[in-house]
């Protein structure tokens, strides 16, 4: 068995700084808004949706309120 990786590896740099950039990294990533994760999640739900190709089971799609009003009425 061929112990040299066929890529590779990078190299790992770590240090005092290494501590300093994941602090600031996981107060970055802590200091998005709720409502902001939330709007972003909304989105990329509906994008994915809407995909004809998406895998995995498809979402029911309920027909709108005007919609069936509009049957009901004809």
């Amino acid at each position: 068995m061929n112990s040299d990786p066929a890529t590779p590896l990078p190299e790992c740099h770590e240090g005092p700084e290494a501590a300093t950039r994941f602090d600031s990294e996981i107060r970055f990533l802590l200091s998005v808004p709720k409502p902001l994760i939330e709007r972003r999640e909304r989105a990329y739900r509906k994008k994915s949706e809407a995909n004809p190709n998406r895998r995995g089971p498809k979402r029911k799609v309920t027909p709108s309120a005007s919609d069936h009003e509009h049957h009901a009425t004809d």
